[in-house]
């Protein structure tokens, strides 16, 4: 134990115990006299382990916070009360801007009791309350409004903070020279030639401060105010001779300014002296989280040394080990910036999804028409007309015999020939009266996207069968919806860049200087690239970049094209939110006709003569990103 600070306001007494590093302790009550015993643990007489401000001894027990309780004093202050699992809670109590934030290490916070707390109507100086979790740390950050002062103690299972407001002293002194800032009772002057220093020592007796002058102060005033704050006069009178002041309690020393520089500059010379003559000791710091090279830097850094001149620093990389010499002031700094630096960071799980939904629709509709004469009559029945509907036109041309074919092969020639039966005569050479170039209309419908058309046939003839009209009618309709999801996801520290991809490097050829080729490769990847960085309110803001590339094989050439998708934005994203931070939306419709000359714009039968197709393609792209802030005990797990 360095020492003992025993400190008396408010009513209440603080003994603070400055102990060389964090210890257990036991306390008890026996009649009027209070014991505090400590103890040395295994854990705690490592010298570098950081040093916190009431945490007692180091345990693997996972502390917590049961409750959270505000109240209204009796003096009008505002009383947080905070009920902790065990008393060994390690605590943290500072004032940071005009904010009281509160760290309670290694504890837990329940999720009902994460949140904002608005204690406005109580009347007090507090006005608000924020409960939240870092990592395997809780924190409470008080807001309080005005001029206000805190105290906080520690009852077994209570830590209680005190905030209240404080009045402004009517009697303080400024220095700024701003009338918005004297505060003092208003007085009148109007004095001739009165020597400055008992002008000084009277003002200064009046509204209760001590003046003590130096000896170089001289001179005479003349001055004439009206209704103005004393403390302002009273700068005025020393503006006006050359002359300063500084406070020190109910003290006011008074000399003029280059005097009170010199001896301000001739105390810091001699505390520099004292620390260059002062003993150096060594202490050696374990760094949990922080890379000992890394500090090291930091300490030694010229620019911005941390380390006095007589101080120096030697690493360990092996058991990253810091191992320090310098004056005891700056090994207590020291243990305070390593406690503030090496603590866990924390990390973000990005998950970025990219939907792609496609929406086609596709029709064609078109026909065929022929007539075919047979000059010889055949006995086909005995009516004036006979027809076949149904199935496509080769097949209805074999029901009604316009190409009856057969191919015969010579096995010793090796020659095939086809014959035509007609009128049960023997033909040679081929004959099809129902192909491409027997039918006079010929505009069928054609594949989509793959599929074939369906077909319906109609032939019309003579009694004689020497008269064919022939009838093909195509059709086809597709209709399909499609959706692709990728999600690439990726955890990172806070504001550490990572990046994850997948895909495939694409060989092509390039020219060198020589004039010869040689193979390079280009990547058609699924990737996200992230930075985050994790904001004090709980927010994640990210430096995204999420690419998509696919190849595309469609070519006719040996070339193979890539298609891209790609975004690059900041966003601020809640933890656990899902926004969309871009989206790509297509249509396209399109209609072609193939017509027949006048034929084709025929009323009620136009439709014979021409083909018409309809496609009508959606194509929508939208990119989600959700960050989630991963807690400490889920990093372990």
């Amino acid at each position: 134990m360095r020492g003992v600070n025993v400190v008396q306001a408010g009513g209440r007494t603080r003994v603070v115990l400055n102990l060389q590093y964090p210890m257990a302790y036991e306390s008890r009550v026996e009649g009027n006299a209070l014991y505090v015993t400590l103890a040395k643990t295994g854990a705690e007489e490592g010298a570098g382990k950081a040093q916190k401000f009431a945490e007692p001894k180091y345990a693997t027990t996972v502390h917590s916070i049961r409750d959270i309780n505000f109240r209204r004093g009796s003096g009008g202050e505002g009383r947080i009360v905070v009920d902790l699992s065990d008393p060994n809670v390690g605590i943290d109590v500072r004032q940071q801007g005009h904010m009281l934030v509160v760290d309670f290490q290694k504890a837990t916070l329940p999720a009902n009791l994460a949140r904002k707390f608005d204690v406005t109507d109580f009347a007090t100086p507090v006005t608000d309350i924020v409960a939240s979790s870092q990592g395997g740390n809780a924190k409470i950050t008080v807001t309080p409004k005005g001029l206000w002062e805190h105290q906080a103690y520690q009852a077994d299972n209570q830590l209680i903070i005190e905030v209240k407001s404080v009045s402004e002293d009517p009697n303080k002194l400024t220095r700024s020279g701003s009338p918005n800032e004297y505060g003092g009772d208003k007085i009148s002057l109007n004095i001739q030639n009165t020597p400055v220093k008992q002008l000084l020592q009277t003002l200064g007796e009046e509204f209760g401060y001590n003046v003590v002058m130096s000896d170089t102060v001289s001179g005479s005033i003349s001055l004439r105010l009206q209704n103005v704050p004393w403390d302002q006069a009273f700068d005025l009178i020393l503006e006006r001779g050359g002359l300063d002041k500084r406070k020190r309690g109910t003290v006011l020393l008074v000399a003029p300014k280059d005097e009170l520089l010199k001896k301000e500059e001739l105390e810091l010379q001699a505390k520099q002296q004292i620390s260059d003559v002062e003993p150096l000791q060594t202490e050696t710091f374990q760094l949990n989280y922080q890379r000992a090279e890394a500090f090291h830097k930091v300490l030694t850094d010229e620019k911005q040394r941390i380390l006095s001149k007589r101080g120096s620093a030697v690493v360990d990389p092996r058991t990253n080990t810091l191992f320090i010499q310098d004056t005891p002031s700056r090994l207590d700094d020291l243990r305070k910036i390593i406690a503030k630096t090496d603590v866990p960071v924390r990390q973000v799980l990005i998950e970025a999804r990219i939907v792609e939904a496609t929406d086609n629709f596709s029709k064609n509709l078109g026909v065929r028409l022929g007539l075919n004469d047979i000059s010889h009559p055949q006995n086909y029945g005995t009516g004036r007309v006979q027809s076949r509907i149904g199935g496509s036109l080769s097949d209805m041309a074999r029901n009604t015999e316009q190409n009856l074919s057969k191919e015969t092969y010579d096995p010793t020639t090796g020659i095939v020939t086809k014959t035509f039966n007609y009128d049960r005569k023997t033909l040679p050479g081929p004959t099809d009266l129902t192909n491409m170039s027997a039918t006079g209309v010929n505009l069928p419908a054609t594949t989509l996207k793959g599929n074939t058309p369906g077909a319906f046939s109609m032939i019309l003839f003579n009694p004689s069968a020497t008269r064919f009209l022939n009838l093909e009618l195509s059709a086809l309709e597709v209709d399909g919806k499609g959706k692709i999801v990728s999600s690439p996801r990726v955890m990172t520290s806070d504001q550490t860049e990572a990046i994850i991809e997948q895909g495939v490097e694409i060989p092509y050829q390039t020219a060198t200087a020589s004039g010869a080729t040689a193979i390079a490769w280009k990547k058609a990847n699924l990737s996200l690239k992230v930075k985050p960085q994790i904001t004090p309110d709980g927010r994640v803001v990210m430096s995204l970049e999420i690419n998509k590339d696919v190849p595309d094989t469609t070519l006719t050439s040996n070339l193979v094209a890539i298609k891209t998708k790609h975004v690059k934005t900041d966003v601020l994203v809640e933890n656990g939110g899902t926004v969309v931070i871009g989206g790509i939306y297509e249509e396209t419709e399109s209609q072609a006709t193939s017509r027949i000359p006048v034929l084709g714009d025929l009323p009620y039968v136009g439709f014979l003569f021409r083909n018409k197709r309809t496609d009508r393609d959606k194509i929508e792209l939208l990119v989600f990103i959700t960050p989630k802030i991963v807690s400490g005990e889920l990093a372990l797990r």
